[in-house]
Formats: structure tokens, sequence, C-alpha cells
């Protein structure tokens, strides 16, 4: 038993070990070469969506006038919107009291019952200044890419300005216009703390998926038939909620 214990222990010790590095120049070098070669795929897509976004991006100030802003969700506290989220809820906001848009389409998620980002989004912007016959709910933006969709396919959206923070911006135009809506961006402006950081990182992985998306064209994990609300808001009468 003894002897199997030792055994063990050694081939566990195998498994610890550091692996070697290529003891050639030459086997160096390729492995220089292999690691770099592997920097610049993981990048390649995060290069494409700054490409792809260049000259589609704004201020509220300059942004083109746009009869519907799309505003992304970004999370709740306590039933409330994050901070990040309430930034550009307040961009929107300030576009609609500039007259610079006519429609709010605020997009979230709301796959249970006790989470529901465009409830929460509605009434802020309804206690800021934005008339609650001009704010259309929808209740299936799961992520960047199904709320493109739908906006587009739902809710017959071909023309919006976007609006998150800067880190997601480059992210929602690109896969806006992939998906047929002609898109503006504004980036919300944010204290660079722990939570942009983690964005901006996390948009590095999700340029790969963002990528695939617009490549391959999925259709939304819910779509639905189409909805009129954001028509109706555009004439002036209460737009209903879609996929709730």
């Amino acid at each position: 038993m003894l002897h199997l214990l030792r055994r063990a222990r050694a081939g566990g010790a195998r498994w610890l070990r550091r692996p070697r590095l290529p003891r050639t120049r030459a086997g160096r070098r390729r492995l220089v070469q292999a690691g770099m070669a592997a920097c610049v795929l993981a990048l390649l897509p995060a290069t494409w969506l700054r490409l792809a976004a260049d000259g589609r991006l704004h201020t509220t100030a300059d942004v083109p006038r746009t009869e519907v802003a799309v505003v992304f969700g970004a999370g709740l506290w306590d039933g409330e919107p994050s901070p990040y989220l309430a930034h550009r809820l307040d961009a929107a906001a300030e576009l609609y009291r500039a007259g610079r848009i006519k429609v709010v389409l605020v997009t979230g998620d709301n796959s249970r019952a006790d989470y529901d980002e465009p409830d929460a989004m509605r009434a802020y912007l309804a206690r800021h200044g934005v008339p609650d016959a001009r704010i259309v709910s929808d209740y299936a933006g799961f992520d960047t890419w199904d709320s493109c969709v739908r906006a587009r396919e739902i809710f017959g959206v071909d023309r919006a300005v976007l609006i998150s923070q800067g880190f997601h911006i480059r992210r929602a135009v690109t896969l806006c216009r992939a998906a047929g809506v002609s898109s503006y961006g504004v980036g919300v402006d944010d204290h660079h703390d722990v939570t942009w950081y983690y964005g901006g990182v996390r948009e590095i992985f999700a340029a790969g998926k963002a990528a695939l998306d617009a490549a391959f064209r999925p259709d939304p994990h819910f779509l639905g038939p189409r909805e009129p609300g954001v028509r109706r808001a555009l004439d002036g009468t209460r737009a209903p909620s879609a996929a709730r």
C-alpha cells in the first residue's frame, strides 16, 4: 500500500512540473512567434469592431437627429437601474428633451418574474421627463445581438441612436448595423472604476461572439410576431410592450 502511495505521489509531482522551455534558439523563436500569433488572432475581432464603428460615434450634443433611440439594459440594483444603466437613461432623456429623438426603445432582460429591466428603465425615464407614451419596452433583449435583431424584425426600427457605455457602444453599433439597423452610437462617460475596467476586458472576449453573430446571423432567443409599439409611439399614442 505504501508503495502505491509513493508511486501516486511521484506521478502527481510529474504532472505539477513546470513545462520546459525549448532549449534551442530556433525553438524559443517559434514559441514566441506562436504566442504573438495567438495574441493577434485574439485581438482581431476587437480590431474589427473598432474599425466597423468608426465615424458612427457621437455625443449627445452632436448625434444626428433620429426618431428612435435604443437603450440597452445594464443591470438592476434592488429593482432600480444600476448607476451605469441610469447614466444611459439620463443620456436618452437628454436627447428627448433636446428634440433629437422622439421615442425610446428600452431593451433588457425580463426572463424571470423578479427581474424586470425594461419596466425599471421605463419608470426611470418617466421620472426624468420622457412621456410614458414615448417609451417602448422590449422584454426579450437578452444580449446585444438579440436586442438589435428584435429592434429591426419585431419593432420595425431601421435607423436608431444607440446608447451605452463607451466600452460597449462599438459592439452595439456594429451588431445593429449587421442586423439591418442604420445606427449611430452615443458612448456614455463613466468613472473608470472596477466595473468599467471589467467591462473593457469583457469586450475583448465578447468581440469574438459578435463576429460570429454578424457572420452567421442566428435567430434571437425569442423572436415572436411583429409589434407596432414604436410606430404607435411615433404617432403619439401609447405604445404596447412586446415579448413579456
